[in-house]
């Protein structure tokens, strides 16, 4: 039984960026989806889209399409899960801190849905820090 589905998906993409894989397969679900349209839109996949899981038929999983730099090294150079099941953390609008100095970016559950950590200092608007990736 998987308790925290979204470091599941956090480890699975952390895991194909090391092995040089173009892209990773993970269930989907409404939270993974809103997480990587802000991993798109941010720089650190080239693109998704819904399939029809191959294990199961009835499930659908979520195609992520890795980007890489002319010489093979991953746009992502890591991936954190800050709030776990286990110790919730939550961050105000002042509270929220850029990632590696700004170069990366944080993933928040805003009242107003997910957004990066930047669009919601800009909204002023806090929420549930997610993850950090950079």
């Amino acid at each position: 039984m998987q308790t925290d589905p979204i470091a599941d998906m956090l480890t699975r993409i952390r895991n194909a960026t090391r092995a040089k894989h173009q892209r990773v397969d993970v269930p989907a679900s409404k939270l993974k989806i809103e997480m990587a349209r802000i991993l798109k839109e941010e720089g650190y996949i080239s693109s998704y889209k819904l399939v029809e899981d191959p294990e199961t038929k009835a499930r659908k999983a979520l195609r992520l399409m890795l980007k890489y730099t002319p010489n093979r090294r991953s746009v992502i150079g890591g991936l954190k899960r800050v709030s776990r099941p286990g110790c919730r953390v939550y961050r105000a609008a002042a509270e929220i801190r850029p990632v590696v100095g700004g170069l990366g970016t944080s993933i928040l559950s805003t009242p107003k849905g997910l957004m990066s950590g930047r669009a919601a200092r800009k909204a002023r608007i806090g929420g549930e820090l997610l993850c950090e990736v950079w």
